[in-house]
């Protein structure tokens, strides 16, 4: 888990490339390092030493044959079956998953991505042709963000980066608009400014002779397609077992401590079970935050199953009198609109477990969208959680012209089934690329490396394409997944319900962070976003607030991170 930089065409500064890598330093602070080819490529790399510690790992990584440069930020959990199938084509000098990449791409090609199983995004020069090959992996678990700007590439993984030597960067309209108007946060290639793009999950990028050439090499639908079968629910859930394991036992490869994340909820607490399957319990730390409301905390929950494990376990407390400090550096970390105090006080766990000496963390992120987890499945279809019938945005405070910028996604629908196609817009479109950019700052801010078993692609493409009964059933979703946790934790873990919210931002907001919040309602007025609302119609929104219409608090929190933001 690392920083990716770089710059490709005539005149590259290196100085511009150190301001970069500055940018991101948090990301990978171990190590620090460029590669130049004068006239062509500045290639640089922050590092955070997980796998091979050695610095004959660091990067950019130069093949023997010196023709190759690779910057690469991410995981290739499966690389030492890679490495057997390689050794005998390339001569490896380091015990790192970096060199077994770049030997795959040398071998392989483009080809080299089907066989990853991995988080990554990378880039590789061809020093000899002066062509620069760039693949993001299959849900987009790392970022890849691009720019170009007077016939260069600039290339990152923080908007920030980017921003650093690039200053012609102005909000990107129609995304703003969408975000108030209908919460999304941009479509995959999209970011919140403009002459920022970032590169789609499962898609490679090629740039030569100063143009630039996207590909999708990861077909999810046909792949999804090709796996249906007339499997029993009993087949289904052992096939589904083993695959978990596996790529539990494959997230475990690290030289470094790891530890996880645990809710109360099914995901984490399977994500427990499993765990310990293969670790000594009193070797595996637990991490769960908790707000000291009763009303919210999943510590009764979290406590439970760590009763039945014995696992060491983290309780770290997440304070309104800390909401201020915090909402401002994670505005600041994330360049784009993030989800609130539930996001910061996520945060924590990473502040906690790297004071602790804790490198990696595995999390439960992605078996909603897997198994059709969120209560909007059964009803609605929006793209907001826990909200029911209430709409959590408030159109009215946005100034026509504004507003008139905003456009309806219509979302692709490639399957023959409204659950799928709501699956499929939430695994690539809305949820899971919103939570993975989150999460991915929250964990790097605290130069931490955050894994997700359960965004194993074998898992996805064949819980997808499970029957509709496998995962709701009764009214209860994730029923199959609930099945498989069942004999492994207490029946209250397994059959809990989906709950949407884990702090008491509602309450927060109005009472504790009341004077928070009419600061940056003052400060919105000031900021390059002014002319995009209403101001008086905002005054009243937040007074019937006060009074009490408080069932969302999602616009107060909008308006709230766009005056830090801006």
């Amino acid at each position: 888990m690392c920083g990716i930089s770089g710059i490709i065409g005539p005149n590259t500064k290196e100085a511009e490339l150190q301001k970069m890598l500055q940018a991101q330093k948090h990301r990978g602070p171990d190590h620090t390092g460029n590669f130049i080819d004068p006239g062509f490529a500045a290639i640089g790399h922050n590092r955070l030493s997980i796998i091979d510690l050695s610095p004959e790992a660091n990067e950019p990584f130069v093949d023997n044959s010196e023709r190759y440069v690779l910057t690469f930020n991410g995981e290739i959990y499966n690389y030492k079956e890679l490495k057997d199938e390689l050794k005998s084509f390339y001569g490896f000098r380091t015990a790192s998953d970096t060199e077994v990449l770049l030997a795959a791409f040398i071998k392989w090609g483009k080809e080299c991505l089907q066989r990853l199983n991995g988080m990554f995004s990378f880039a590789i020069w061809d020093s000899s042709e002066k062509k620069l090959f760039a693949a993001r992996d299959r849900f987009g678990v790392k970022p890849f963000y691009y720019s170009e700007v007077n016939k260069h590439l600039y290339f990152s993984s923080e908007i920030k980066t980017l921003k650093n030597v690039i200053f012609d960067t102005p909000p990107n309209l129609k995304v703003w608009a969408n975000y108030f108007s209908f919460g999304s946060y941009g479509l995959p290639e999209e970011t919140f400014y403009n002459n920022i793009k970032q590169l789609p999950g499962g898609y490679l990028l090629e740039y030569s002779e100063g143009r630039v050439r996207l590909e999708k090499w990861y077909d999810f639908v046909s792949r999804v397609q090709n796996k249906r079968s007339g499997s029993s629910i009993e087949q289904a859930k052992a096939e589904y077992l083993e695959l978990l394991k596996d790529s539990i036992k494959l997230r475990f490869r690290a030289d470094v401590p790891v530890a996880f994340n645990i809710s109360g909820g099914v995901d984490s607490s399977l994500l427990l079970a499993l765990v310990n399957m293969f670790e000594d319990k009193q070797q595996m730390h637990a991490y769960s935050f908790y707000t000291g409301d009763e009303r919210y905390d999943e510590l009764p929950w979290v406590e439970q199953m760590i009763s039945t494990t014995q696992n060491p376990l983290h309780k770290v407390l997440f304070s309104a009198s800390e909401v201020q400090i915090n909402a401002i550096k994670m505005s600041r970390e994330q360049d784009e609109p993030f989800g609130g105090i539930p996001t910061m006080a996520y945060s924590k766990i990473f502040e906690q477990a790297h004071a602790d000496g804790v490198k990696v963390l595995l999390d439960g992120q992605g078996m909603d969208e897997q198994w059709a987890g969120y209560d909007y499945y059964q009803t609605s279809g929006s793209i907001i959680q826990g909200t029911g019938k209430n709409s959590p945005f408030r159109m009215h405070v946005l100034n026509p012209e504004f507003a008139a910028l905003a456009q309806k996604t219509k979302y692709p629908e490639p399957f023959d089934n409204r659950l799928q196609n709501l699956q499929f817009r939430d695994l690539f479109y809305t949820k899971l690329p919103r939570a993975l950019r989150f999460n991915d700052r929250v964990s790097m801010t605290y130069s931490t490396e955050l894994r997700e078993p359960f965004l194993d692609y074998r898992l996805v493409e064949f819980a997808f394409s499970q029957p509709e009964d496998y995962k709701i059933k009764n009214g209860v979703g994730k029923y199959m997944l609930r099945e498989i946790l069942k004999p492994l934790v207490p029946s209250t873990i397994s059959y809990a319900p989906k709950r949407p919210l884990q702090t008491p931002q509602r309450e927060w907001l109005s009472k504790e962070l009341k004077a928070f919040v009419e600061k940056q309602l003052l400060h919105l007025k000031i900021t390059s976003a002014t002319d995009w609302f209403d101001h008086e119609e905002i005054q009243k929104e937040w007074k019937k607030y006060l009074a009490g219409d408080n069932t969302s608090s999602f616009h107060v929190w909008q308006w709230v991170n766009t005056a830090l933001l801006l």
